[in-house]
């Protein structure tokens, strides 16, 4: 059994897993791009952004350099399996051809988690700015039907710490059923249905919503700078690092997990005209033009106010209240809606196309495979992912999860990273390959300069007894990174793979521990499923019993 859970598929017979004519091609490179562009800048920008900046103070500009080096690097490895595997599923079909089943079908489980609750946190953003919207027209939905329970609760509880009147609270006003108070978050429920929807009619009226939202979206960000930089305060600036470059990295689990956009392009493969060419240059061009904004906004937001006041959820339109520029702040809040709905646009068409190729291959039951014949979308993944993704958005906190989702988000991309050392040689393959850059005369050098920038972080750790989870984790990743280089110097492995891998792998140490937990009990739980249900119903396991 041990032997079977890594069984892979065949190169050769990539044309066996994709049903002909099933699916609409009809998506160039500027409708991935497009697509790409919607969902990287979204949440992220509009909302983390403003958590990050308050973390690493006017300095969070190099985290996002950072994270668009690393992402370059990322889209370098996926550009290569996208050209050699052109098939819906994205890291799913890659590690299945890599790594065997078992990789496979967990880095699946954990892509579904990815997209889950990245779309819950976007629709419960969404649902933040409908509302100041609403407000700003005298239009005011109850409160109790604009939030989560928790947060309500836990604000109740902070004002009778504080000695305050309760009674206008959202939680006390509440009404009650049976002596439950009634405390939900309907317009994010409401908006993923209707997201939903239009998934469900099809790949082609999906790419005209994202392409035009991405243009009001790009337009606003740009409106944002221009009328910013003459609002810019540059003692903002001072300090730069407030809180050290440990403060700068404590943003990465906040934005992290926007990124899965860009993954998100490669699971439109059977839609894509042309896969093998189209679909590589879709996502660099996606990481450039994103990396290129966010890094250009964060500066810009660091210097209109100061970065001890942007732990809020609006931090675009909040720089703007600051300086007593209510209208501009407002045209950015009503726009905000159309950023976040074409986010929520991009998730919720990946993640019925990764159950749709699990299914085919046996991993979940057939029918979440079953093709609508009017509108050629995954009908039923579409519609069970849209009731699975709705019904948390009512009464979950979304700040719960964005760790979370950075993990997994991160652990696929060092898994797809890595894997593209074990695609087959193919000498006669005219795609997109990488140039091979021997990993033997760069990695040792960088990896000792990076235990000298961090030596007394290194020697503080073994000069006492007690220490925090995340410095065990940061001497775990020095362990894994000294196995991978001297494997990689051995094997004479190529630079780019090895070291995307070892970046991701730092990002991931980044965030806080506790969110470690959730995620191994989630590929734990995957495990499970996996062994009493995917391994039985595997189409392979016929072929390797």
């Amino acid at each position: 059994m041990l032997k079977n859970i890594f069984r892979k598929k065949g190169f050769n017979d990539l044309e066996k897993d994709v049903p002909q004519g099933k699916m609409n091609r009809v998506l160039t490179v500027k409708d991935l791009v497009y697509i790409g562009v919607a969902g990287v800048i979204g949440a992220g920008m509009f909302t983390s952004v403003g958590r990050a900046t308050y973390a690493g103070g006017p300095g969070v500009t190099l985290l996002f350099v950072l994270i668009g080096i690393v992402c370059i690097f990322i889209s370098l490895c996926y550009a290569e399996f996208a050209s050699r595997i052109p098939l819906t599923g994205s890291s799913y079909s890659y590690a299945y051809y890599v790594f065997g089943e078992f990789a496979a079908w967990l880095v699946g489980w954990i892509l579904i988690i990815e997209y889950s609750l990245s779309n819950i946190i976007i629709a419960i953003s969404w649902s933040s700015y409908f509302k100041n919207v609403l407000d700003g027209f005298s239009i005011h939905i109850p409160e109790w039907l604009t939030i989560d329970r928790t947060t309500a609760y836990n604000a109740y509880q902070n004002l009778l710490q504080q000695g305050q009147d309760v009674s206008t609270s959202i939680w006390a006003t509440a009404p009650e059923i049976f002596g439950a108070k009634i405390v939900l978050n309907l317009p994010a429920f409401l908006i993923v249905f209707l997201i939903g929807g239009i998934c469900y009619v099809g790949i082609k009226e999906s790419k005209n919503y994202s392409k035009w939202m991405v243009y009001i979206k790009l337009s606003v960000l740009l409106f944002f700078v221009i009328v910013g930089f003459f609002t810019i305060d540059f003692s903002n600036y001072h300090p730069f690092l407030p809180n050290g470059f440990s403060g700068v990295m404590h943003g990465v689990s906040a934005i992290f997990f926007a990124y899965i956009g860009f993954e998100a392009v490669s699971t439109l493969a059977e839609e894509t005209v042309n896969p093998q060419r189209d679909l590589p240059r879709g996502m660099f061009y996606t990481i450039l033009i994103c990396s290129v904004v966010y890094i250009i906004v964060s500066f810009v937001l660091a210097g209109i106010v100061n970065y001890k006041e942007l732990n809020v959820s609006d931090p675009l339109a909040f720089a703007f209240e600051q300086k007593k520029m209510a209208m501009v702040s407002y045209i950015i809040s009503s726009l905000s809606l159309i950023a976040s709905s074409s986010t929520l646009l991009v998730y919720q068409i990946s993640q019925p196309r990764l159950w749709m190729n699990m299914s085919r291959d046996g991993l979940l039951p057939k029918i979440f495979s079953t093709i609508n014949k009017r509108f050629l979308t995954p009908s039923f993944s579409t519609i069970i992912s849209t009731f699975l993704i709705a019904t948390p958005t009512l009464f979950v906190d979304p700040y719960a999860m964005t760790d979370i989702t950075s993990i997994g988000t991160l652990f696929t991309f060092a898994v797809i990273s890595f894997g593209v050392l074990y695609l087959p040689k193919d000498n006669n393959f005219k795609g997109f390959q990488n140039v091979y850059i021997n990993s033997r005369y760069v990695l040792p050098p960088l990896y000792a300069g990076f235990l000298f920038v961090y030596s007394n972080r290194i020697s503080t750790f073994f000069q006492t007894t007690q220490h925090q989870y995340s410095d065990i984790l940061f001497v775990g990743y020095l362990v894994v990174a000294a196995f991978l280089i001297v494997l990689a110097s051995i094997k004479n492995y190529s630079l780019i793979p090895v070291l995307s891998t070892l970046l991701c792998l730092y990002l991931m140490i980044e965030i806080p521990p506790n969110s470690w937990v959730v995620f191994f009990i989630w590929v734990l739980i995957g495990c499970l499923i996996y062994f009493f249900y995917g391994y039985k119903k595997s189409k392979l396991n016929n072929t390797f019993s």
